[in-house]
């Protein structure tokens, strides 16, 4: 929107001045209820991401611990294996005829001795991460469990306070959009920029004690002077607000 500019006469500039003031009232009454709810909408939403994540992890490490008792397992089973095969040797250390059976059985024998010692050592490895598995597991429950009571506090909140705005939002949004239609394109466009602009959506401002309502720097006395002629649409050379004086709703059409 240009800092001052002249709007056609089919439609009084005191009306198009009151019209976007009036929409601008009606949208800071929508925006206080946004305030009320605060950020509770996005905290609920990275509360549910960050359970999604948790959760996520919380399955990955259960599989591994799954995968890592059947290792645990599998090393348990070639003990007994090798135990029962010793036992088979042995057996047959009996009924040996010459030493060359005697050394290929002692052989079996101290094979099979050194497969329990091996399995041992890495059921003994296995059990370590899996209790070191088990522990991260059950801070990461825990921690999953707290975010789930966490979103439910702000879930409950935040539908508190729907409840309570909800039908007042609705009819400010609806008034809002019928206030929208008895506005010019070009001035609506240039309203909804300046709107997304600051983070207090003040697109329409009153010149409060010679200063912008919106930036609160100075107006010029010849500028003030303009506004209250209501002759022409001027915007703060500082912030691009469209710029009203303090007796815009009495102003006659």
């Amino acid at each position: 929107m240009a800092k001052t500019s002249v709007v056609s006469a089919e439609v009084s500039i005191i009306q198009k001045l009151k019209q976007l003031y009036e929409l601008q009232l009606i949208d800071s009454e929508v925006d206080s209820i946004q305030i009320v709810k605060g950020e509770l909408p996005m905290v609920v939403s990275d509360l549910e991401d960050e359970i999604g994540g948790l959760g996520t992890r919380v399955v990955k490490l259960e599989g591994n611990i799954a995968e890592m008792d059947k290792d645990h397992n599998s090393h348990k089973i070639n003990i007994k294996q090798s135990e029962d095969n010793i036992k088979k040797y042995e057996k047959q250390l009996d009924t040996v005829k010459n030493n060359r059976e005697f050394e290929a059985l002692n052989k079996e024998i101290n094979m099979q001795k050194l497969e329990i010692q091996l399995s041992e050592k890495k059921m003994k490895e296995v059990a370590e991460q899996i209790k070191n598995k088990k522990l991260t597991l059950d801070t990461l429950k825990e921690k999953l469990s707290q975010k789930q009571k966490d979103v439910e506090e702000k879930r409950a909140e935040l539908s508190k306070i729907i409840e309570k705005t909800e039908k007042d939002e609705k009819a400010l949004t609806n008034k809002s959009e019928k206030a929208r239609k008895n506005i010019e394109v070009r001035l609506l466009h240039a309203y909804d920029n300046i709107r997304k602009r600051y983070r207090n959506g003040l697109a329409v401002v009153m010149v409060k004690r010679s200063a912008c309502g919106g930036c609160y720097n100075q107006i010029p006395p010849q500028m003030q002077l303009e506004i209250a002629l209501r002759k022409k649409i001027i915007a703060c050379e500082h912030c691009g607000r469209v710029l009203v004086d303090d007796l815009i709703q009495q102003a006659e059409e």
